[in-house]
Parts: C-alpha cells; sequence; structure tokens
C-alpha cells in the first residue's frame, strides 16, 4: 500500500482528487493534509469518510514541525500539493499572506521531503500543482507552451511563480524528484463560491446581480475539475521529474459568454448582468497549449465545456445547502 500526501486536499481541486484517486485504485492511502482555512470544507469529502484508505489531519505546511511528523510516521511515496491561498481579489487586498503560504509554505514541503527521503529519490514523485497564471497574459493570439517566460501580474501568480522556481531549484540542485504542473482554469463541484462559476450561478439562482470586470471579454480557458485530477494522476504515474507540464481544456470561453450562458441554462434574465470596474492587474487572455502532456503521457480532456457546465449547474442546484451557508 503506497502512502500518498495531499496537501490542501479539502478544497475545490484537492477533494475531486481524493475522491477520484480513491475510486481509481486500490493500491494507495490517501492522508489529506489541510488547515482547513475559509475554502477548505471536509463536507467535501463526506463520501469518503470511513474509508480506511483515507486519513485527515488538520495542519499548516509552514509549521516545520508538524510537517516533519507527517514524514516520520508515514513513508509517503509520493505527494501532491495543492495547498495555496488561490484567489486573486483577496492577494490583491492582502498579498502577504499568499507569499507565507505559497512560497515559505512549499518551500517547507520540498525541503521536509527531502531530508525524509534521503536522496533515495529513483521511486518518489513531488507533483507541484500550479497554474497558467504564472505566465502573465497573452494577447489575442498564441498559447502558454511549458517554454513560455513566466511573467506574473497579480500577487498571486506571483507567489505561485516563486514556489514553482523553488521547486525546479530543488530538481536543479539536488535531483530532486519535483514535477510541475500548470493548470487552466478549473470548474466544477465543490467550487468556493467566490470564483465566477459558482459565483454566477449561485447568484443567479438568489436573483442577485451578476458582476462582470470591465467589459466581460477577458477569455481563459476552462478545464473540468474531473478532468484535471486524471491529469494529475497520470502525471504521477508517467511523468518525468524535473519537467513541466501545462494541463488544458482546448476551450476558451470570453467571461460574459458563459455567464450569459449560465443565466439561459439557469432561465434567468441577462439584466441581472452588472459591470464592474475591471480587477487591478487583470490579465487579458490565458489559452494553454498541452501538446506535451498529451504526446508525451497520452493525456487529454473528456469532458467538453457544455457538458461540464451543465453538470456543474446541475450539482449546485442539488446542493444549495453547501454553498449557501458559505
Amino acid at each position: 500500500m503506497k502512502h500518498i500526501l495531499v496537501t490542501g486536499g479539502a478544497g475545490f481541486i484537492g477533494s475531486n482528487f481524493v475522491i477520484n484517486i480513491l475510486k481509481n485504485r486500490d493500491d494507495c492511502h490517501i492522508v489529506n493534509y489541510d488547515l482547513l482555512t475559509y475554502a477548505g470544507n471536509l463536507e467535501n469529502l463526506e463520501e469518503v469518510e470511513g474509508n480506511p484508505r483515507y486519513t485527515f489531519i488538520k495542519g499548516d505546511i509552514c509549521d516545520t514541525a508538524a510537517v516533519k511528523k507527517l514524514f516520520d510516521d508515514y513513508d509517503f511515496a509520493a505527494v501532491i500539493h495543492f495547498a495555496a491561498e488561490s484567489h486573486v481579489d483577496k492577494s490583491i487586498t492582502g498579498p502577504s499572506q499568499f507569499v507565507v503560504t505559497n512560497v515559505l509554505g512549499t518551500q517547507v514541503l520540498l525541503q521536509t521531503a527531502k531530508e525524509a527521503w534521503a536522496n533515495d529519490f529513483n521511486a518518489k514523485r513531488f507533483i507541484h500543482v500550479s497554474t497558467d497564471e504564472v505566465y502573465g497574459t497573452l494577447g489575442a493570439t498564441g498559447y502558454f507552451t511549458e517554454s513560455t517566460p513566466i511573467a506574473p501580474n497579480s500577487p498571486y501568480s506571483a507567489s505561485k511563480a516563486g514556489s514553482d522556481l523553488l521547486a525546479r531549484a530543488y530538481f536543479e540542485t539536488f535531483g530532486f524528484p519535483a514535477i510541475i504542473t500548470r493548470c487552466s482554469n478549473n470548474y466544477g463541484p465543490f467550487q468556493f463560491p467566490e470564483k465566477l462559476i459558482p459565483l454566477m450561478i449561485a447568484n443567479a439562482l438568489r436573483d442577485k446581480p451578476l458582476p462582470v470586470y470591465g467589459d466581460g471579454m477577458n477569455v481563459r480557458d476552462w478545464l473540468y475539475v474531473h478532468d484535471h485530477c486524471q491529469a494529475i494522476e497520470t502525471v504521477l504515474d508517467k511523468g518525468a521529474p524535473g519537467e513541466v507540464y501545462n494541463i488544458g481544456g482546448n476551450n476558451e470561453w470570453h467571461n460574459i459568454d458563459i455567464v450569459k450562458l449560465i443565466l439561459a441554462e439557469l432561465k434567468k434574465p441577462e439584466s441581472l448582468i452588472t459591470f464592474v470596474e475591471d480587477r487591478l492587474g487583470h490579465d487579458r487572455r490565458y489559452a494553454i497549449d498541452a501538446s506535451k502532456i498529451k504526446n508525451e503521457l497520452g493525456w487529454s480532456p473528456s469532458v467538453d465545456f457544455e457538458t461540464g457546465i451543465r453538470e456543474t449547474i446541475r450539482w449546485y442546484l442539488a446542493n444549495r445547502g453547501w454553498w449557501e451557508k458559505l
């Protein structure tokens, strides 16, 4: 039985990953290490409570002693590192916590894993889950590739870029088995309703205004969370240490068009749309070239956006009790 440490496993992507990997394989024991900040929610994991191959431990990735105890208690074969402060708006009003959690916390994990694995790295993997936002912004054409220079434009993306560079440095300096994944915007069940899609669904269901930044023409590449989880599992099994893998949905949408689609699905009027002052440093367009992970590891997204967004809307309709109290 392989022990796998998942940091931030009570968050949106982390909880979906924990549920999926426990379903997909029976050869692993998942240790979910999460501080349960505002975006962490153990209700996300109710279906795996009681599973003998699942253990939850509350803790902070910045707490060196606590992280060391984790590695003393379990011989981890892999670390899947999701834990991060991730909301751009919050990074603009309070950047300090993003630097502490995303940079210092990642360094604590890297160093502790390095010491625990005692330079015998061959059978180990450290998957650092990052974001396409570290690349900055694109014009009307072109795509982010793994060789695109890092040029973050928000405190959030700068802190993630810093953690990416630490993971890279541990590979280059120590031969540590770090792999970096950079994903496009995720959507799906359990996403905290501060992000675009769940916020628009929640507000529309309550007939509240739907705030749209600027002119609404910012472009994002949308990836269904279950596809992202499958990609990470593929990287865990097949990825090469020291590599970066972009994970995208091949699915670009203007923000305003997504908002209108949600309103149409919920049979709500477009008069609920309210344009608000644009976010500071708002990147205009993200788009991922995911050909490397497809060609080298055999992964590609399986859920088209029209199917995924309808499944997501149905989930929020069926789980009003989950998000209303948030």
